[in-house]
């Protein structure tokens, strides 16, 4: 059987799709920080620190789109939906 061939996209492609790309973060149980992109299902990453959660969803947001624009899917757009309430 031969291997699937992938789809070659390009990384200019991938950030103009990645740009702007709501986040939370929140402290997690075991002292890390915790970030996921709420547009992207299931596209969570983590850090010891906040300034290293961000650095590493960047990342985990541009091999999710790569990854859907790779198999030929849509990329879910960006609404900016989340509404943060201390009550």
């Amino acid at each position: 059987m031969k291997p699937a061939k992938m789809k070659k996209v390009s990384l200019a492609s991938v950030l103009r799709t990645a740009l702007m790309r709501q986040v939370i973060i929140a402290p997690g149980e075991d002292g890390y920080w915790v970030a996921e992109c709420p547009s992207l299902p299931g596209c969570v990453s983590q850090g010891r620190t906040r300034e290293e959660t961000i650095a590493n969803i960047k990342e985990a947001i541009e091999g999710y789109i790569a990854a859907l624009q790779e198999d030929g899917l849509p990329v879910p757009e960006e609404h900016f939906g989340t509404l943060v309430v201390a009550v």
